[in-house]
């Protein structure tokens, strides 16, 4: 029988230093519309795909929460069905905030709109309290224009700096400034100017510059690219200028000094492997392994069992590489001085982080834990090619549900299907009434709905071969529906925060007034988690 908790119990739970996992398991619509705010999305969809690497450690205290425990808000009650879930893969300390997020609200407790709350809220307090300088849209272009000796540096991910960027910024994801800005600005009298979309890496990226000690003036850019298209001012679009290869910089002795007196004046500790061994085989606390290099360099190699975590997201959005509030964070890099500059910043977010001592080259190795969800996902599903799909539908044989995201689904899909997602897709294909054949990108989350089809008493469904890819290359035509599924049932689509990148400038405008009066919303508790000096 599933444990349940009230909210006040939650509430305690949540600062009385203990580690926990709050797991807010509806779709990400849904999430956005309003959640605790140290809820960590794990849509139900992906649970099993995605729990392993949040919550590594079974016998966590982890509490799952939806919108309304009994369905009636619409969010399906898919706590209950994910407990259940957790259990029967080993989590022993699983319980259910009885009621959901409707229950927390009535109970006088906030609930908050967006996504990343922790990691947002601190870029909003690190500049209220550190007064980061900052320099407006109108401002920057005019002195672009003027030819001033200045520079700017976007401190996205390059995938999403190609999607816009400001005219002339060099793609330097935050977590590779304090690395590489002595190759990337020589000169000591050059401004620099630290830009992303919005607010947050902006301000952390610039005050990462100006805590780093260079003799630059630096600003962020006041709201990024939504700022400059508030202004009016035009992007460019598929832009490939970014920072220098991975090589060791020439300063790097001076990078590591620096770094160094950052992580101090921070009270990072520096572990060696043989204490880190002693984190990773505590069974009574949980160690994330977070490697904050580049993809690239991940991908050439890492020590066994560390997650990937480039140090400007792992900032950014915490709660996608890390589900357990109250865990030892590990990090690692191969300088020196990336991990010490990225661990002073999460100790000021209220985290233990910590930095093994000589990065990758110390070999420890961090439990894997148990592939938990294998058992789910040991059957594949019978294909069936997309010749033999039309066929079937033109007879009426079966019927066709696309786990696809809802918008791919909206862009091009097999005519006649229907769009379903993971905790809809029971009472979905049991209103068809004909045997069903499953569209899906990944074939694990497809194994992991049939099991939730035949648990309902449902036939094991099959899977088309290649997704629509293969549908499309059979020469079948495709169908679009801009608003098919509706905006409400795109339960997986937060529409505010992505229509703000299309050029929707109100969007733009509500995204902003959100992030600004983020610290207005908290209690007392939740902002003396942060430590900002």
């Amino acid at each position: 029988m599933t444990r349940t908790l009230t909210p006040a119990q939650l509430k305690a739970w949540l600062h009385d230093g203990e580690e926990i996992a709050l797991l807010d398991v509806r779709e990400h619509g849904q999430f956005g519309e309003g959640h605790l705010f140290y809820a960590v999305p794990l849509p139900y969809s992906r649970l099993e795909l995605e729990v392993s690497r949040l919550v590594p450690r079974l016998g966590t205290r982890v509490v799952v929460c939806d919108g309304c425990s009994d369905g009636s808000d619409g969010s399906d009650g898919v706590a209950e069905l994910a407990a259940s879930r957790l259990a029967s893969m080993g989590y022993t300390g699983v319980h259910v905030l009885a009621g959901g997020c409707a229950a927390w609200s009535a109970a006088g407790l906030r609930l908050f709109q967006g996504v990343n709350l922790p990691s947002k809220t601190f870029g909003e307090l690190v500049e209220r309290q550190l007064h980061t300088p900052r320099i407006a849209a109108t401002e920057l272009a005019r002195r672009q224009a003027a030819g001033d000796n200045l520079i700017v540096l976007d401190g996205r991910p390059f995938s999403e700096y190609r999607k816009m960027n400001i005219p002339g910024a060099i793609c330097c994801p935050n977590g590779e400034l304090a690395l590489r800005i002595g190759e990337l600005v020589p000169d000591p009298t050059t401004t620099v100017v630290i830009n992303c979309a919005g607010r947050t890496r902006s301000i952390i990226g610039a005050q990462t510059l100006i805590g780093f000690g260079i003799p630059n003036p630096v600003f962020a850019l006041e709201n990024g690219t939504q700022g400059w298209t508030l202004a009016d001012l035009g992007l460019e679009h598929g832009s490939t200028r970014r920072h220098g290869s991975n090589a060791t910089p020439a300063d790097l002795a001076e990078r590591r000094t620096r770094a160094a007196g950052l992580a101090s004046r921070h009270g990072v500790p520096t572990v060696n492997a043989e204490q880190a061994r002693r984190w990773l085989d505590d069974p009574s606390r949980t160690c994330f392994v977070l490697d904050v290099r580049t993809p690239e360099e991940f991908a050439a190699g890492t020590l066994a069992g560390a997650q990937h975590a480039p140090g400007g997201q792992l900032l950014q959005a915490t709660d996608q590489h890390v589900g357990v509030r109250g865990a030892r964070l590990l990090l690692v890099d191969s300088d020196g001085v990336r991990a010490p500059v990225v661990a002073s910043w999460l100790r000021q977010m209220g985290w233990e982080a910590s930095v093994l001592s000589d990065g990758i080259g110390d070999g420890i190795a961090a439990p894997l834990g148990l592939p938990r969800a294998e058992p789910l996902l040991a059957q594949p599903l019978e294909p069936i090619d997309a010749a033999v799909l039309a066929t079937e539908l033109d007879a009426r044989r079966v019927a066709a549900i696309d786990l696809r995201p809802s918008m791919a689904y909206r862009a091009a899909h097999v005519p006649r299907s229907t769009w379903s997602i993971r905790p809809r897709l029971a009472a979905d294909a049991k209103a068809l009434g004909r045997p069903v054949v499953l569209i899906a990108d990944e074939p694990a989350l497809a194994r992991l709905a049939a099991v939730d089809l035949q648990q309902a008493g449902l036939p094991a469904p099959r899977l088309l071969a290649g997704s629509l890819q293969g549908w499309r290359d059979a020469g079948l035509p495709v169908e679009t529906s801009p608003r098919v599924p509706s905006d409400t049932d795109c339960i997986d689509h937060l529409f505010f925060v992505h229509d703000r990148h299309d050029g929707n400038k109100d969007a733009a405008r509500r995204y902003l007034a959100w992030e600004t009066g983020l610290i207005a919303q908290l209690d007392e508790q939740e902002l003396s988690a942060f430590r900002i000096t």
